[in-house]
């Protein structure tokens, strides 16, 4: 059988071909070679979405991490047990439950230990003379660097405490450690500083976030706020559990500041 000869134009060429194109078959060009019909990768063209611009996830691998709807914000989590907890001590001290006779007894046995001034100092750091300015300095912060809407919440949660604790003490009517007077449950002072010492902490967070420090505000308000209560018991001023009632009440309205305020964060546009 006789071999057909090769073309002189082919007879280099190997089996890959280019082969005739289809009608309708897409093939990416040279940019500023439009139709000259010579394929290759896209790779060439700009994507729309450049590689080097990609995020990537917490694995490393290219994209992101899209967000789960509807999944729950920590703090919203912490919101049910402290509405729980709030609601059993009220219980116990409105029914002069065993919690309430454990909390008497305990409170007994501590009251008038600790140096006279230091602890008075404690119980003072619950003081509006003493929380609101220290508030107020961070508020001041706030609004210098260019926040509204986060201080204006902040003086809402402020606000709100005396709001919630003077119908509670009214309600339950529990005496004093130290007196037959009635109105220490919760403890309002107890609330003060969770609130102030917590919301300074709050409000000043964005001008804080890139800085090493920026743990010391909020390990400050907690330490302050326990010093507080650590100080009002030990003055016979409250009984724990007045005190515990009134971190609870303060942190609630820590959650909603704190809710509110990323919300006003994210909607606002980026600069």
């Amino acid at each position: 059988m006789r071999e057909t000869p090769r073309s002189q134009g082919t007879a280099g060429d190997t089996g890959s071909e280019l082969r005739r194109r289809r009608p309708g078959r897409a093939t990416a060009h040279t940019t500023g070679a439009s139709g000259s019909g010579t394929p290759h990768r896209s790779d060439g063209r700009s994507p729309q979405t450049p590689r080097g611009a990609r995020q990537t996830d917490p694995d490393g691998r290219p994209g992101t991490t899209p967000p789960v709807p509807g999944r729950p914000a920590p703090l919203l989590l912490l919101a049910p047990s402290l509405l729980a907890v709030l609601a059993l001590l009220t219980w116990q001290a409105a029914s002069h439950g065993p919690l309430r006779g454990l909390d008497e007894r305990i409170g007994r046995a501590v009251v008038g230990h600790g140096p006279v001034r230091l602890t008075e100092c404690l119980a003072d750091l619950g003081n509006m003379q003493v929380a609101l300015p220290v508030l107020g300095c961070a508020l001041v912060l706030a609004l210098v660097r260019g926040a509204r809407r986060v201080p204006l919440l902040a003086v809402l949660a402020m606000a709100a405490v005396p709001a919630l604790i003077v119908p509670l003490k009214e309600w339950i009517a529990r005496p004093g450690p130290l007196t037959e007077a009635v109105g220490y449950y919760p403890s309002g002072h107890a609330a003060t500083a969770a609130v102030a010492y917590g919301a300074a902490a709050l409000v000043t967070a964005p001008c804080t976030q890139r800085s090493k420090r920026s743990w010391m505000m909020p390990v400050a308000a907690v330490l302050l706020t326990a010093a507080t209560g650590i100080g009002l018991v030990l003055r016979g001023y409250h009984w724990p559990l007045d005190v515990l009632a009134g971190w609870c009440l303060g942190g609630l309205l820590l959650v909603a500041l704190s809710w509110t305020s990323g919300r006003s964060r994210r909607r606002q546009p980026p600069k």
